[in-house]
């Protein structure tokens, strides 16, 4: 079982100029997670790597206790304009 307020806090350490971060559990054993993740380093950067550097953040959570991890990288600009939150 993955606890979120873990998940975030590897977040939170690993990406410089992170604005905001949210973790939510979406299934009861803790394995499946979804993230909004807001961040300046995200500028230019096409979403399949916004994703690895938040893999790489998480380093072995993503081994073991996260099975599943559903994201949904922002831009500061994208998350102003409430592009992507949301959306399914």
């Amino acid at each position: 079982m993955a606890d979120p307020s873990i998940v975030e806090q590897r977040i939170r350490e690993g990406l410089e100029g992170l604005e905001h971060v949210e973790v939510k559990l979406l299934t009861p054993d803790g394995r499946h997670l979804e993230a909004i993740v807001v961040c300046r380093a995200f500028e230019g950067v096409a979403p399949v790597e916004r994703h690895r550097m938040v893999y790489e953040a998480l380093g072995d959570l993503m081994d073991g206790p996260v099975h599943a991890l559903a994201l949904r990288t922002l831009t500061p600009k994208m998350w102003r304009s409430g592009c992507g939150v949301g959306e399914d």
